[in-house]
């Protein structure tokens, strides 16, 4: 996947779940983000990449222009499994910061960008082409992304929800996909201290927040692709989860 972030204000989103390893090149603005302890700050031009399976608290803010943009891409685990460069490394755990990449690495990003966007015209054999290049960049920085799927019973139910937000998820459809039992669905989403709603309302938000920041779509039409029948319901939950409502991601604060 791909993602344009566009905001006109500056935000904090708490305990945002980074499920699948992730690029980010940021292009206006500042970025902050926290990993327990550690906390890495980047501005225009810096590239960030976070390993997959984190949970982390981001800061967005704005450029002295008034602008924040940020070009995401964030890989499948299955496709990592089919491009591991060599030789082997460790895999990278947590968040790797390249201050000021190269205009030669950016443009890696761009093609890289540009095949996954138009799928009329590149076919699936080059945009992996493309990606690939890109890995082999980052492997040379040192930098290798673990192709294993997510083990907690939580990060394979959120992976699960968000691949399709906007079907009827419920407890026992959710277990016949997952291969368990409702009971050990309830008992290991437990252990981990989540529930089934939590994760499905988490799951949907965050994609939420992706489309209101990539996209110009009204906010009834994102409500509806997360699952949502009502408007005004997901806003609720929204602000719940995120301290504010959806049209602030735009800007429009009333």
């Amino acid at each position: 996947m791909t993602a344009n972030v566009v905001q006109h204000c500056t935000l904090r989103f708490s305990e945002v779940a980074v499920d699948s390893a992730a690029l980010i090149l940021l292009r206006e603005g500042v970025k902050t983000l926290k990993l327990g302890s550690r906390q890495w700050t980047a501005r225009s031009g810096d590239v960030l990449v976070v390993s997959g399976g984190q949970t982390l608290d981001i800061r967005n803010q704005l450029s002295p222009q008034g602008l924040y943009e940020a070009r995401w891409i964030v890989w499948d685990p299955a496709l990592l499994a089919e491009m591991q460069p060599e030789p082997p490394r460790r895999p990278l755990s947590g968040v790797f910061h390249m201050p000021s990449a190269s205009r030669i690495f950016t443009d890696a990003v761009d093609r890289a960008v540009r095949a996954i966007e138009c799928q009329a015209e590149v076919s699936a054999a080059l945009a992996r082409h493309a990606l690939a290049e890109l890995l082999l960049w980052l492997h040379e920085s040192n930098v290798t992304l673990a192709s294993s799927q997510p083990r907690s019973m939580v990060a394979r139910l959120r992976l699960m929800v968000s691949r399709s937000p906007s079907s009827p998820w419920s407890l026992p459809h959710a277990a016949e996909q997952l291969a368990v039992s409702q009971t050990t669905l309830r008992r290991r989403l437990s252990a981990e201290g989540a529930t089934f709603g939590d994760v499905l309302a988490d799951a949907r938000m965050s994609h939420a927040m992706m489309m209101l920041q990539s996209t110009q779509r009204a906010i009834s039409s994102i409500a509806s692709d997360v699952g949502y029948a009502s408007a005004s319901r997901f806003s609720v939950r929204f602000r719940s989860r995120s301290g504010f409502a959806p049209s602030v991601v735009r800007g429009h604060q009333r």
